[in-house]
Parts: structure tokens; sequence; C-alpha cells
């Protein structure tokens, strides 16, 4: 593991140089943006050549020289180490022209110190082999985060943001330490190895225990809840980082563990199949309702976590049926799908990034006409909104295929997993229509149209900023026009779930590939066709320019022009039982009414009801214990010592 800890040393001197050249800002920025960028790299090239040879490598750290603690990288490891390491290099070289505040230099020089710390935690938590190793890097991974996130604390809703982050963090891990905690009780070892002797009852409430702890992280329905406050508080990249990869180590959790127990029981299947469906349903409603640019990316990332936990639902279900293709195509979609998202999301928030940056707002409402004054940014945007319903030829496609194909497998199996079969497949195809809508009424409004308001008519700026969304939209069409090489490095992720089938042959699945390549060669063969015949046909004539059909209004102007809320507003009025809609409508009255408004928003149903039935009554209950605060010391010893009177009698 030697290019691995270089790797992470490279970071993690990124993050600490800065902190002395903080009165240098320029060389400051280009420090921590370099370095953290270098050692990226090299973490991504040893993970994929580990992936195309994949041995377990092994190392043991003595913590304070008293508590070893162990790190293996296996092909699942180094899959998630793949997508960790391309998306912290691309938002580390877009952080230099982001962060070029330099009022902010010692506050931008902190923030690399943290962003490496997440970038080098995130790499340990998925080659963690035993418990305290694994919390130990989760709880630095949660903690820098933490700091990522109330970046601009002088603002009271980042502070909100942050502090509800942290909340949402913290009982997660305190989900997970219950579940290790039963585990060590069992095993009497904070290895991992002896969970699998476990019996079954303890092993699902420990897969049920850690798939609530996981799941806060991952933005798990109704667990997302920290999700939509976190990433428009923090910078653009960190969102980015975040939403691309961070969330995925609750997804990395969750496929462990199920390796770990080596318990291939029905329900496990099932209870993340029927999970995955209520969020990747849920969270795509609920994107459509935003009117804040990065809170919408923010609800997709719940859906898209949603579409990966379908899939490993149904390799789970394939599994415990004896269905070894239906189980490779499911856990190969779902990872592929892993790194797909890590792509495409990276690249969106990436590009809302930009226009926060030069427009000064992130109100969906307040932009319009942007491709026009931002083209790159504008064009590879339109890549990542194509790629995330899962439209051909981009990589969204070739992961959710698999999935469909693998739910199709299902369809042959009997009772309980024919139905959860039926409901993937139509639920898959409910969450591209709803996914496509969402981006097309994002895009439309954001980068198409007329400008709305002033802020609308900025330009793109900053190299640094632009490269980083050209190599990530690049990658969506590479992966989505030759998949084999990706899918084989997702199948050969697979290979540690223990599944018991051996090794799978290829042939198949990249038979599939094949088909998706020849298509997508056809694809673009015809539109390069048609582009050349156009060519053609208008070489030799005038092309004018005029503005568009008024449909007989003399004087339009851009209010007249859908919003955001006026192209969803037919979709969420069908889901209004699971979406509430609060509107603020004064009727119009008189033959010639006053100026008047309207304004709607989504209420988020899961906020609603955790504030109303856990944060007001643990409120109430707090509120009638401040009695014990009274600011006597004599008392507070008191405490102290009754603590420690009912400690030693219970142990």
């Amino acid at each position: 593991m030697q290019p691995f800890f270089l790797s992470l040393l490279i970071i993690s001197c990124g993050g600490i140089l800065p902190l002395f050249l903080w009165r240098r800002p320029l060389l400051m920025r280009g420090a921590g943006a370099t370095l953290i960028a270098a050692g990226s790299l090299l973490g991504l090239v040893d993970a994929a050549r580990q992936l195309y040879a994949p041995v377990a490598v092994t190392a043991t750290v003595d913590l304070l020289n008293t508590v070893p603690i162990t790190f293996t990288s296996d092909s699942l490891s180094a899959f998630f180490l793949v997508a960790i390491f391309a998306v912290s290099g691309l938002t580390a070289v877009y952080s230099f022209h982001y962060m070029d505040k330099s009022d902010h230099a010692v506050r931008t020089a902190v923030h690399y110190l943290f962003f490496s710390l997440l970038i080098a935690a995130m790499a340990l938590v998925v080659t963690a082999d035993d418990m305290i190793a694994f919390l130990l890097c989760w709880e630095i991974m949660s903690l820098s985060s933490f700091f990522l996130v109330v970046y601009s604390y002088e603002k009271e809703q980042n502070r909100r943001a942050a502090f509800l982050y942290a909340v949402f963090s913290q009982v997660g891990a305190m989900f997970i330490l219950a579940a290790f905690g039963v585990m060590y009780a069992c095993t009497e070892s904070f290895a991992f190895a002896g969970a699998s002797g476990m019996p079954a009852a303890i092993k699902l409430l420990v897969f049920i225990l850690a798939m609530v702890g996981f799941g806060s992280k991952a933005g798990l329905f109704p667990l997302h809840i920290w999700l939509p406050q976190a990433h428009p508080a923090a910078p653009s990249h960190i969102s980015a980082l975040m939403s691309g990869v961070m969330i995925k180590t609750g997804i990395y959790g969750i496929i462990r563990l199920y390796a770990i127990l080596e318990w291939h029981a029905p329900v496990l299947g099932q209870i993340v199949l029927a999970a995955g469906l209520v969020s990747g349903v849920m969270g795509v409603i609920y994107a459509l309702g935003q009117k804040d640019l990065k809170k919408v990316l923010a609800f997709s990332s719940v859906e898209n976590v949603g579409i990966i936990l379908i899939g490993m639902g149904v390799g789970m279900i394939g599994v415990s049926a004896g269905k070894p293709i239906m189980a490779v195509l499911g856990f190969a979609g779902g990872l592929l799908h892993v790194l797909n998202h890590a792509l495409f999301k990276s690249l969106l928030f990436m590009g809302a990034g930009m226009v926060l940056h030069r427009t000064g707002t992130g109100v969906i409402d307040h932009l319009g006409g942007l491709i026009k004054r931002m083209p790159i940014t504008g064009t590879t945007f339109l890549i990542g909104a194509l790629a995330i319903p899962g439209l051909p030829p981009f990589n969204g496609f070739v992961s959710e295929f698999l999935i469909y194909i693998g739910a199709f497998n299902g369809i042959a199996l009997g009772k309980t997993n024919f139905v959860l079969s039926l409901l993937a497949i139509v639920g898959m195809a409910l969450i591209g229509g709803l996914a496509l809508a969402a981006f097309t009424r994002v895009f439309g409004i954001v980068f198409q149209g007329e400008p709305r308001s002033p802020s609308a008519q900025a330009i793109e700026q900053g190299p640094t900023m632009l490269l980083p969304m050209i190599v990530a939209a690049a990658a969506c069409v590479v992966i989505g026009v030759f998949p084999t090489a990706f899918l084989t490095m997702a199948i050969q992720a697979v290979e540690p779930l223990q599944l018991g089938y051996g090794r799978i042959p290829l042939t198949p699945f990249i038979q599939i590939t094949a088909t998706i390549t020849r298509a997508a060669v056809v694809l673009f063969a015809v539109f390069l066709i048609l582009l050349a015949l156009r060519k053609l046909l208008y070489s030799g004539k005038t092309v004018t320019r005029s503005g568009t059909w008024g449909c007989g209004f003399t004087q339009p102007s851009a209010r007249m022009q859908y919003t955001g809320s006026s192209y969803a507003a037919s979709i969420l009025a069908f889901f209004k039982p699971l979406v509430p809609i609060e509107e603020d409508h004064p009727p119009v009255i008189g033959r010639f009414p006053v100026k008047t408004h309207y304004q709607s928003r989504t209420r988020d149903i899961a906020e609603h009801q955790m504030d109303r039935l856990i944060v007001k009554p643990v409120l109430f209950l707090f509120d009638k214990l401040r009695w014990l605060q009274h600011g006597d010391i004599h008392l507070y010893i008191g405490y102290i010592l009754l603590a420690i009177v009912v400690a030693l009698f219970f142990v």
C-alpha cells in the first residue's frame, strides 16, 4: 500500500502548506490545489492498477504505540478509491479560481487543511479493516466536512445547516457504534473477520442498525434532511465532493457490512430495495419543487442514492434466490452508478458553482439565457443534465440499464421477490421520467430563454474552473460510449462480496456493453451526418437572426417566460399528498386590481414530521430540566460524585 499512503501524504501536505502561505493568497491556493490534485492523481492511478490486478493488500499501524489498527485494500475498496480520488483531483483544480477571495486568506488556508483531511479520511474509511480504524476515520471525515460546510460562518443559515449536519452525523455514528458494539459483544474482537459466525437474529439487528447509521450519511430518505441544507451552504467544489463521493461512504458501509456478515437472507435485499425505491422516488419529486439550484442537485443526490440501493437490493435478492447473473447485474450496476453519479453530480455542482460565482445568485427564477454568455458551462452542464436521468449515450444510461436487466431477471422469481423486482422496474422508470423533467426544468430556466434579472448578464471566467468541468463531461461521454472497461472494473469490485458463485464469466456482460457501444456510435454518426448536411445546405446562403415570435404581444418581456414553479406545477400537483405545497397568493379583486404576487414552496414532510415528533418534544423536555443548570458549583460536584457512584455500581 506504499503508493496509497504516499498519495495521502502528498494530499496532507496540500492541506498543511497553505497554513504557512496565507500572506500570499495566490501562492497559497496554487500550492494547496496542486498538491491535493497531484496526490489524488497518484491515488487514482494506484487504485485503477489494483482493480485490473486485484490482490488484497494489508497494512497495520500502531495507534499511539498501543492500539494496532489495520487497513486493507481489495478490489471493492479500490473501486471506491477510484471515485474518491477522481472527484477529489477535479475539485482541487476547480478550487484555485473559485476560492479567489483575497480578504478571506486565513479562512481559505484553513479550508484547504480540512479539504485534505476529508479526502484522506474518505480514502481510509474505505480501506479500514477493523472497528477502531473505521470509526476513527469516520469521525475525522464527519468533523472535517462539518468545518467545510460552515466555511461562510457569518451567515446564520450556514451555521444552522452545519449544526444540522453535525447532529445527523453524530446520530448516524451512534447507530454505527451500536452495530459494532453488538458485533463486539458476540465476537469479542474488534476485527471484522469473526462477524460471519454470529446468529442470524444478531446479524439482522446489526444490519438494521448499520443501515440507519450509514443511511444517514448517504442521505437516504427520510434521513436526508441535512443534505439540502448543507450543500447550498458549502463552497461549490465541496458540495461536489460531498455529494459526489462522501455520501457514497455510506453506500460502501452497507455493502461492506453485507460482505462481512456473509448472510444472504432474502430479507436484506428486500430492506435495501424498498429503502432505495422510497428514497429514489421521493428525492426526485422534491428536486422538482426546489427554487435554489444547489438544492435541486442535493435532492437529486437523494434520488441517485436510491437508484444505487435499488441495484444493491436487486443483487442481494439474486444471491438469496440463487440467480448469479441477476446478482452480478444488480451489484455491478449499482457500483457503476456510484462512479457515474460521482462524475455527473460533481460536474453539475461545479457548473452550479460557476453560475453562483459569476452571477451571485443560485435562485433559478432569477437566471436565464446563460448559455449565450457561458457556453462551456452551459454545454458541460447539459451533458450532466442528460446523463443524470439515464439517457443514452451518456454514462448514467449504462449503469441504470444493467440494473433494469437484473430486475427483469427477478420477474421469474416467485411471490415477494417477483413483486419487488416489478416495483424496481416501475420505480426506475418513474424516477428516470421525473429526473428528466427536473433537469429539463433546470437547464431550460437557467441557461435558455432571456435573462430574468441583471445578475444573469455575467460571463464565465477562470480556466481552472472550466477545465474540471470539461474533463468530467468527457468522462460521462466516454463511459457512455465505451462502457466495457468500466463494467469490468465494477464486476471486479463485486468479487470481495463472497457471493458463493466463484468467478463469473465476463463474456455475456461484454456482449451487452458492446451492443451499447455500437448503438452509441450509430447515434453519433447520424448526428454528425445531419450536422454536415445542414452545413452543406446552408452554405452560400444568408443566415439572419431575429427575436422569437411574441405570439401577438407587442412588448414581450422576460417576465412572460415560464418560471421553475409553473413548469413543475402540474407534476407536483399529482404528487401533492407526498409533497405538500404552501402557496401565498392574495385574490385578485375588482375591475382594476392592484399589484399582486404569487409565491409557492414545497415542504419536506420528513423534516416537518421529525420536527413535530422528535425535535419539539426533546426541546420541551430539556426546557423542563433547565433547573439543573443553576450555576452552583457545589451541586455540580455532587452530580459528578453521583455519576461516579452509579457507574461503579453498574461496573
